[in-house]
């Protein structure tokens, strides 16, 4: 008597939960139907809550008019519901197959047992054989089994796990169906759990793997703290009251004494109560859905961040993280082009996605949202707390980059604005070369023509030379070799006018004229050594032209060296003081190298002057890559 009580109440447990379970699963549907990839899965799932209502409300209710002495239940009723049972299998297998391509012939081959399972339910009913149909039942048995391993065997897309979940499930309704083909009365209430209640796991496989979230926070973590309110409270009765209460019987205390006693009891359990739901949360959280510490991930998107160099970096990075940690099928951000500006970070919740206000100090300000969060999830305060969090560090660290590109613009600007000064100065140097030289020239020329005709062509051919080769040099740099070679027609041009008074020796190894030079960078300086060097002295002087690789501090160094025997120190003075090639030479350097560059000079009075020019081989300025 005691196990048919047990089995009675197994069975009205049992069917009053798996009513209550499809419904939250046709709820689920229902309210987050945009939520899913295929509108296909919805119908799925729908159906799926319609068969599962659909056996257990018709078993609840034949074991109430069994058992409580109503009028006898329909058997096309019973057919209907153990029909309903059998088509559960074949839902199992056609959600396993969704995922595969091709033809589903697992899926046709389910239905195809349910649909015989149906018929022999019904003929039974019909003809006033007993129903269930155990033929039916084993047939489903049977079915279930090979349907279990066809999954195991050919479902190759899916992992492993999946398929011990579906393979799982098929087997359960093997067992339950075997059970129910041979079920006699007087069954004990295991029978009747593994009998009855074998769709309860499909529901519960159903809303862990589609609504894990949804039902955990709505259900699960109500349903676990309530069942150990109830573990708490009976034991507290069994173990506490009851023995008190015997020994107020036995003693002849009085009744309000055992009424305060229990009454205490009572406040004690609801006093723990809260205790009981915060492990309950905990256990559903941390246990069953594995969600991560906030405030370390916190820690670690700020670091993230920090790392990033650009706008699009920080942004992609942050909606990238956030869609992984809070299981959303996609995260997009967008550049708020109209609205108000927000001062601080809001997280805004619609039915199936969260919009997070990035708040930077200047517009445009962005928003990343979050859509079609996986398993039904619904953000906790904490979660919001974290968006929030992220919100801000992702602000100031865009706001900083907006700092440092303007500055980086700025920078760029003046170093643009130096160079653009730098080739005007150029400019300005190739149009100067010299107007007194021209003049000298032309009219050194002039002179030749009437005493050295030859000379005079040769010199006219020089002149051509060295104003064609500054006209073609429209770089900023050119190499050594190039150089040289006008500062020899130069040389040449001068020699014409100055004949033996001037000296030449120019020095500069083969090795080194492939050297890149910033463009008419000697050409000043050997007009002013011939200027103030040579033109002032009667008898004429000598001019020395030089180059030569030096050791610098980290890079090696390019030297080259004019010297000039003239009178030295009176024409320093001028030249450093009032000289614009020189200035302009230095202004250059310091343009293209940095303090990596000197023109240096050094004189002493009768003994020459000896300007000296050390460049980098290799480092350049920003401005000239």
């Amino acid at each position: 008597m005691d196990s048919l009580n047990a089995a009675l109440l197994v069975n009205l447990l049992g069917f009053s939960v798996g009513i209550a379970l499809y419904a939250l699963v046709a709820v689920m549907v229902l309210r987050h139907r945009g939520s899913q990839r295929a509108e296909n899965a919805n119908i799925l799932l729908l159906t799926t809550s319609a068969l599962g209502l659909l056996w257990n409300v018709g078993e609840l209710y034949g074991f109430v008019q069994k058992d409580f002495g109503g009028p006898l239940i329909s058997p096309l009723l019973v057919a209907l519901s153990f029909s309903a049972l059998g088509f559960l299998p074949s839902v199992v297998v056609h959600s396993a197959q969704a995922e595969e391509s091709g033809t589903h012939w697992l899926t046709f081959a389910a239905y195809g047992f349910s649909v015989i399972a149906t018929l022999m339910h019904f003929q039974a009913a019909l003809s006033g054989s007993a129903v269930p149909s155990d033929l039916a039942l084993q047939t489903l048995t049977f079915g279930s089994l090979a349907l279990s391993a066809g999954l195991l065997l050919f479902n190759l897309r899916q992992t492993l796990e999946k398929k011990a979940v579906w393979a799982a499930a098929l087997l359960v309704f093997a067992v339950s169906a075997l059970h129910l083909s041979g079920e006699r009365e007087g069954t004990s209430w295991y029978v009747e759990l593994i009998a009855h209640q074998s769709s309860l796991l499909l529901a519960l496989v159903i809303l862990y793997q589609n609504y894990r979230f949804a039902f955990a926070d709505l259900f699960l973590k109500r349903a676990i703290s309530l069942m150990l309110l109830t573990v708490l409270a009976s034991g507290l009765y069994v173990f506490a009251a009851v023995p008190l209460l015997r020994y107020h019987e036995t003693h002849d205390r009085d009744d309000v004494q055992a009424a305060a006693l229990i009454l205490g009891l009572w406040v004690a359990t609801a006093l723990v109560y809260p205790l009981i739901y915060k492990f309950a949360v905990w256990l559903v959280d941390k246990v069953l859905l594995h969600r991560v510490d906030y405030a370390k991930l916190q820690q670690d998107l700020a670091r993230e961040v920090e790392d990033q160099e650009t706008l699009d970096d920080v942004l992609g990075t942050i909606s990238e993280r956030l869609a992984k940690t809070l299981t959303a099928r996609s995260a997009t951000w967008t550049e708020n082009v109209d609205g108000e500006t927000a001062r601080y970070p809001s997280v805004n919740l619609s039915a199936d996605d969260a919009g997070i206000i990035i708040p930077t100090a200047e517009t445009p300000q962005y928003t990343v949202r979050l859509s079609a969060f996986f398993g039904g999830r619904r953000l906790l305060s904490d979660e919001i707390s974290l968006l929030e969090s992220v919100a801000l560090v992702t602000a100031r660290r865009i706001d900083v980059l907006r700092v440092s590109h303007e500055r980086f613009e700025q920078k760029f600007r003046e170093q643009e604005f130096a160079k653009l000064a730098t080739e005007a100065q150029l400019t300005a140097l190739r149009s100067q070369i010299n107007p007194h030289f021209l003049f000298n020239a032309l009219t050194t020329i002039g002179y030749l023509i009437k005493t050295s005709p030859d000379k005079a062509f040769d010199t006219l051919l020089r002149l051509t030379q060295l104003l064609r080769g500054v006209l073609k040099s429209t770089g900023e740099f050119s190499t050594l070799g190039d150089e040289i070679k006008l500062i020899e027609s130069y040389l040449d041009i001068e020699h014409a006018r100055f004949e033996e008074r001037l000296r030449v020796n120019i020095d500069v190894p083969h090795a080194l004229k492939n050297i890149k030079v910033p463009s008419l960078i000697l050409q000043p300086i050997v007009e002013n050594a011939i200027k103030h060097g040579i033109s002032e002295n009667k008898n004429g002087g000598e001019v020395r032209i030089s180059a030569a690789m030096t050791n610098g501090n980290s890079d090696p160094m390019l030297r080259l060296t004019v010297w000039d025997s003239g009178p030295g120190k009176h024409a320093l003075i001028t030249n450093a003081t009032d000289g614009v090639g020189l200035r302009n030479i230095r202004e250059r350097l310091s343009t293209y190298y940095g303090k990596a560059a000197r023109l240096t000079l050094a004189t002493s009075v009768n003994e020459g002057t000896d300007a000296v020019i050390d460049l980098p081989v290799k480092k350049r300025c920003e401005t000239t890559d």
